[in-house]
């Protein structure tokens, strides 16, 4: 499969008084057409600075420091405001966490479709408008007499799937889902991400997919990333991440969720709190709170290395075992340290 998006070294920033904050470091990874990657991690990790940096969607004091952005060989990161006018929604759309509050309570559904389409200039008129919204809502199971209702005439369901059809509008490539179904029961997650996976495989878009809930996530994608703070420590085909996984950070999110299928398991939590990216320490990031962390980990920050031929992982046991087969090739080139800046000067 051909490439959609290459990230390459990704940093981005949080500009404070006292300094820079590293919210994400050295970040690769592409994504194919047609696939669904996930990323996945705890709260705080960097999955969705990472979705906000495919749109170029930050505002001061984050801060895209190093790195590059290619969308079909374009580069984001070079683009500028009109060229992102045009990028935003007709080649990569966003549902956003808390999805169900992005609309506007005060205006009709049919408004905000309106909106969309009165922004790119896709229509000439209000007629026009409610027939492409009519025809959204039927692709999301949503009745086309619903239309001129508010949001709150909506259950969170129907709202999340309005949300959907709202990111779906102008036949995007790309479609950044940053967790969608976060604030749904579990029946009606299934719905909706039975109904995106149809959309999908209907319409061609690929879907980045952020959560913290992995048995979920292996349930969608094709391939997972693994993030714990602001570095990809793994990333893997999605099944091999939950039977197999080789970084101790993901086996312990493994343990941390019920088995949608086969016998009960006892979860097991992860001991600990993510890092302070203030006053981040030498060695490996997850050492403070990894099982099997050895003295060496303390002291050497394991790079994203190639495990297999479909695998990476940044932790040295399992890389030890792999350059005994192979040599590895990293997937990542680090960077050095931020330098002191102020907010004044960085703003």
């Amino acid at each position: 499969m051909s490439k959609l998006v290459e990230v390459k070294n990704l940093c981005v920033d949080y500009i404070t008084f006292n300094g820079r904050v590293r919210a994400v470091s050295d970040v690769s990874f592409h994504i194919n057409q047609g696939e669904i990657l996930g990323l996945a991690g705890e709260s705080g990790c960097g999955k969705s600075t990472i979705a906000y940096s495919l749109m170029r969607l930050h505002r001061p004091p984050a801060l895209i420091s190093e790195g590059s952005i290619e969308f079909e060989g374009r580069d984001v990161l070079a683009m500028d405001d009109d060229q992102l006018r045009e990028f935003r929604w007709k080649e990569t759309s966003m549902v956003f966490q808390s999805a169900m509050n992005c609309l506007n309570p005060v205006k009709t559904i049919e408004y905000q479709f309106w909106d969309i389409f009165d922004a790119h200039g896709l229509v000439s008129s209000r007629d026009e408008s409610i027939e492409k919204a009519k025809e959204l809502l039927r692709i999301v199971d949503i009745p086309t007499e619903r239309l001129f209702d508010y949001p709150h005439q909506f259950s969170g369901g129907m709202r999340q799937r309005v949300v959907i059809a709202m990111a779906l509008a102008l036949k995007p490539k790309l479609l950044i889902m940053d967790e969608p179904t976060t604030a749904l029961d579990v029946v009606v997650q299934r719905e909706i991400l039975q109904k995106v996976y149809q959309l999908k495989e209907q319409f061609g878009f690929s879907i980045l997919f952020i959560t913290h809930d992995l048995s979920l996530m292996v349930e969608l994608c094709d391939r997972i990333g693994i993030m714990y703070s602001g570095k990809l420590v793994e990333l893997a085909p999605a099944k091999q991440i939950l039977s197999q996984p080789l970084h101790p950070y993901a086996h312990g999110l493994g343990d941390s969720f019920p088995t949608l299928h086969g016998e009960l398991q006892e979860m097991k939590g992860i001991p600990g709190t993510p890092l302070d990216l203030q006053n981040v320490p030498p060695g490996c990031r997850f050492a403070p709170r990894c099982f099997k962390a050895t003295a060496a980990c303390r002291e050497q920050e394991p790079q994203l290395l190639q495990a297999n031929e479909q695998r990476w992982v940044a932790c040295l046991e399992p890389l030890k075992i792999a350059s005994q087969a192979q040599q590895p090739e990293p997937l990542t080139q680090s960077h050095s340290e931020p330098s002191e800046t102020t907010c004044a000067e960085a703003l």
